[in-house]
């Protein structure tokens, strides 16, 4: 079965000359009883014995990480621009990977990702869910722009995790101006990912889905008289509202699409009352999940927000709010609570691109090669409000890395916005604007 393994390398070894013809992508063992194991990436599944880096079966991935609190600016930017550049203490866990990320530094969404704690929604979109009409695709984020060319070749096009679940703070939105809420409860993930649902429950899964079908289809029986009806105004909320319908139908389509195809299997274990423990417990588990998704290829695209840490300090030793630290005021104390807080979330960002690191793929790269990371907050300093200068880190994806790149000194910044084009171009999507941007992103190159 295939599992974390604490994450050291996978190796699988088959006979030759059962592999002697070409493998489809989705080929599985079958075992007694009906189950069944999908295989890892294999050369056999290449049309050749040596699989390419632009090989259709090695997919690009993309994982957009997001604290709602953001990080301390000076402890989070280098002083030093470029290649040779010293990593702030916040930062140093992450030494290790120095050579597989760049770091961004004076870069954010201009005036429509402004509005402090509810600026923050804005972070993968880079528009304020409010300052979104007139845009062909609202304020999209993103990791849902991405999951577009998805679509079917996974179980999930994309998949929101949550560490906690703020309304006002959420990342993922539809093309129609939606949030989308995520999954916070680890055994729901687990469950969505790999539970074996009985016969009983497909068969209530099924007639779900049927039952959803009708009443979309009663809906939109009388869309479009009712849409002649009213002003234009209200054509363009109903327009929205609309989209929405369209969007669940494809989540409908998707499901019953994948409803007869057995999930992987895993040896990997939640702990007992997994979704009661403390924050610092349940953070990297979360990553898990997170790494087997990808490596299962149950979904190439994910989202995970991390936030509230509980009343209780998270389990980190600190005796005040997340909150409350956050607005500081530059009081020692406060702020050396902040960063046993920040340096965490540090320390477990750099345990998953360890995991993601040590795990093999067929053109000769690995896990971290190729997804495209993202590592900030849509929060630039939470002590003042200000969701100026953002704090960004894109790790692995095949782009040229080991940077500091800052943009302090130009004269016309690029909006962030150019950044997450310059990951969906990389990502295989066609497209030459997303949300603001003014074009890709200067200073970010792909690895040669």
């Amino acid at each position: 079965m295939l599992g974390l393994n604490r994450w050291k390398k996978q190796k699988f070894s088959f006979s030759a000359k059962s592999m002697s013809n070409k493998l489809e992508r989705r080929h599985f063992l079958k075992g007694l009883g009906g189950s069944a194991l999908f295989l890892p990436h294999l050369e056999a599944m290449a049309s050749t014995g040596v699989t390419k880096s632009t090989d259709p079966s090695v997919p690009k991935r993309m994982v957009c990480i997001g604290n709602n609190f953001g990080f301390i600016p000076q402890l989070f930017f280098p002083e030093k621009t470029g290649e040779r550049y010293d990593l702030p203490d916040l930062l140093k866990p992450l030494k290790k990977h120095q050579p597989e990320f760049t770091i961004f530094s004076h870069l954010d969404h201009g005036s429509n990702g402004q509005g402090g704690h509810s600026g923050i929604h804005a972070y993968l979109s880079g528009i304020l869910s409010k300052n979104s009409k007139g845009f062909t695709e609202r304020n999209i984020s993103v990791d849902q722009k991405a999951s577009q060319i998805t679509q079917a070749k996974t179980r999930f096009p994309s998949l929101q995790i949550a560490s906690s679940v703020a309304i006002n703070n959420m990342l993922s939105w539809s093309n129609a101006g939606v949030a989308i809420p995520p999954i916070s409860n680890l055994n729901e993930i687990f469950d969505l990912l790999f539970q074996k649902p009985s016969p009983a429950k497909k068969r209530f899964a099924e007639r779900d889905l049927n039952r959803q079908s009708s009443i979309l289809d009663l809906v939109k029986t009388d869309a479009d008289r009712l849409t002649r009806q009213v002003g234009k105004s209200d054509r363009e909320k109903l327009d929205r509202y609309f989209s929405s319908i369209r969007s669940v139908e494809k989540q409908l389509d998707q499901t019953r699409l994948w409803i007869d195809h057995p999930k992987p299997t895993v040896d990997y274990q939640l702990p007992k009352e997994a979704a009661n423990l403390d924050f610092s417990k349940r953070i990297p588990l979360y990553y898990d999940l997170i790494s087997l998704a990808l490596q299962t290829d149950s979904t190439r695209v994910i989202s995970f927000g991390t936030g509230d840490i509980g009343s209780d300090g998270g389990g980190l030793g600190v005796t005040r709010g997340y909150h409350q630290l956050t607005h500081h005021g530059k009081v020692p104390g406060y702020i050396a609570e902040l960063s046993i807080i920040e340096s965490f979330l540090v320390k477990k960002f750099a345990g998953f691109l360890d995991q993601l690191g040590s795990i093999d793929e067929p053109n000769g790269k690995t896990l971290l090669d190729n997804t495209i990371t993202l590592f900030g907050s849509g929060m630039g300093n939470a002590s003042s409000h200000s969701n100026k200068r953002l704090p960004l880190i894109l790790a692995g994806g095949g782009f040229r890395h080991g940077r500091h790149v800052s943009f302090e000194n130009q004269k016309n910044r690029p909006p962030a916005s150019n950044l997450f084009l310059s990951m969906l171009q990389q990502f295989g999507m066609e497209t030459d604007r997303f949300g603001q941007s003014t074009g890709t992103l200067a200073g970010l190159e792909l690895a040669k």
